[in-house]
């Protein structure tokens, strides 16, 4: 991310597009015991800190998504342990400190007709809010609506 001299921050990414996201790891794990601990080891070892993750398991594999406070760190290290990845944007949203959080985020979302994909808890953020990633199928127009909602 650059910014620029008093306008406030672009986001300009490696891919050629103008907004903020997280990048998404999803990792293709056997489904035998102690892989996940192997993963999470090599990611703390590297200095990594995991920021969210989730598990979709099945009975041969289970995929592991990860969000990472230092994408270009977790991508070498899944490449050297030869883990099988996929790179996707998703997007933090803080949760607003109403009644019903959840709810105003799909109402926006909804009446701009974006789709969430899945959504998963953030961890550990320093400002101590409450805040989800979530993957939609149109990131650029989710950044938009969420934003001019007033949401972070």
């Amino acid at each position: 991310m650059s910014s620029s001299e008093g306008s406030g921050p672009t986001y300009q990414t490696m891919r050629g597009r103008d907004y903020p996201t997280l990048r998404q790891f999803t990792v293709f794990l056997e489904n035998r015991v102690g892989q996940l601990l192997d993963v999470v080891r090599r990611l703390e070892i590297s200095g990594n800190r995991i920021l969210g993750f989730s598990i979709n398991d099945s009975s041969d594999c289970a995929l592991v998504r990860f969000l990472l406070r230092n994408p270009e760190t977790g991508r070498e290290t899944f490449e050297r342990a030869g883990l099988s990845v996929f790179e996707s944007d998703c997007i933090g949203v803080e949760l607003p400190e109403s009644g019903q959080p959840f709810q105003e985020i799909c109402l926006a979302l909804l009446q701009a007709e974006i789709n969430i994909v899945r959504a998963y808890p953030l961890l550990g953020r320093s400002s101590g809010g409450s805040a989800i990633a979530i993957s939609v199928d149109n990131p650029e127009a989710a950044l938009d609506t969420l934003a001019q909602r007033g949401f972070r």
